[in-house]
């Protein structure tokens, strides 16, 4: 895991995607964040993506809600294909389902490294964000 590689964003929403946009933004320039913000509207353009050379890894902040392909359908992709999961990179869904009980049990039985439920207010977002990167930064990982 490349600590300074891409923070791979997957989000069908466009003004979710908009207020990651400055979140992190903000983040890099307070924080000293150097990562490349990755942003992915199509949950099945992944993978192709992650075979690419132009992909490097850090991370993966997924929605569970969107069309065609599903957070967990996306999971089970990366997770069912040997090349993706040997990268062995950190899979988080950070989703606004309401149902979050029953996702929150599917999520984990996809082994997943993180579940969390979008914030309503912008500093509550904005501070969780930075506490997935700080400690996925601070992780000791192969």
């Amino acid at each position: 895991m490349n600590k300074d590689g891409d923070i791979i964003i997957i989000e069908d929403d466009s003004d979710d995607r908009e207020l990651l946009i400055h979140i992190f933004k903000e983040l890099g320039e307070e924080q000293g964040y150097q990562n490349r913000l990755v942003l992915i509207e199509e949950a099945e353009d992944l993978a192709d993506f992650l075979k690419s050379d132009e992909a490097n890894p850090f991370i993966i902040i997924s929605d569970i809600n969107m069309p065609k392909v599903n957070g967990f359908d996306l999971r089970n992709l990366i997770f069912s294909d040997a090349e993706l999961r040997k990268m062995a990179i950190p899979f988080i869904f950070l989703s606004s389902a309401a149902n979050k009980g029953e996702f929150m049990q599917k999520a984990y039985e996809l082994s997943i490294q993180g579940y969390f439920v979008k914030p309503i207010s912008y500093p509550a977002y904005k501070k969780l964000i930075n506490d997935i990167i700080t400690y996925w930064k601070n992780a000791q990982i192969l």
